[in-house]
């Protein structure tokens, strides 16, 4: 008896220890991630910046610089093909500048958590931003730096968006990740800048 696989592309959370003590903390169920949605093939994030252009990044799955890679985790499937991942990511890339980026209210793990239900209609797992709903709760008795922490974006390429597609561009860095399926797939509304 064969079994009916199912439909759509899978969708994987990346997630990333942000310090040495999570190898402590995670099996307590605490820890301090990063996280990044991957799905064909090109991991999406989202970092800070001062600008108010988007935050969202790309990099090589499991190879977020600055990052020490935990786990990935099988969110769920979509049926989006790359060029539409492609054009949602730009859709929502406008509700997340960089200078959006709040340590505790609006984070990557935020960010992902929105992705994947969009994409999946599941949720990441809670365990992946407890931390930040903990801070949330005790938002007073945080520090203001901590609160307005901001992470170099540039860690990845970042989709710049506007009211004018033709002025949207993908900027590229020396050694940041190229996944050729994602230009050919983008070039139709974005250009690609060396």
């Amino acid at each position: 008896m064969l079994k009916k696989l199912v439909a759509g592309f899978p969708v994987y959370l990346n997630v990333y220890d942000l310090t040495p003590i999570n190898g402590y903390a995670y099996w307590l169920g605490l820890g301090v991630y990063h996280s990044g949605v991957q799905v064909h093939g090109v991991e999406y994030g989202f970092g800070a910046h001062e600008r108010e252009t988007t935050g969202i990044f790309l990099v090589e799955p499991t190879h977020c610089p600055g990052f020490t890679f935990r786990k990935s985790i099988f969110i769920g499937t979509t049926d989006l093909g790359p060029q539409d991942v492609s054009a949602f990511m730009d859709r929502v890339s406008h509700h997340y500048s960089g200078n959006t980026y709040h340590l505790i209210s609006k984070n990557c793990n935020h960010f992902c958590n929105d992705v994947c239900l969009r994409l999946t209609d599941n949720s990441i797992p809670r365990w992946v931003n407890r931390l930040a709903r903990l801070g949330h709760l005790c938002n007073c008795v945080l520090p203001p730096d901590l609160q307005e922490t901001k992470i170099d974006s540039s860690r990845g390429r970042v989709i710049e968006s506007g009211k004018n597609k033709t002025n949207k561009k993908l900027r590229r860095r020396a050694n940041e990740y190229q996944d050729p399926r994602l230009e050919i797939a983008a070039s139709d509304y974005i250009s690609i800048e060396f």
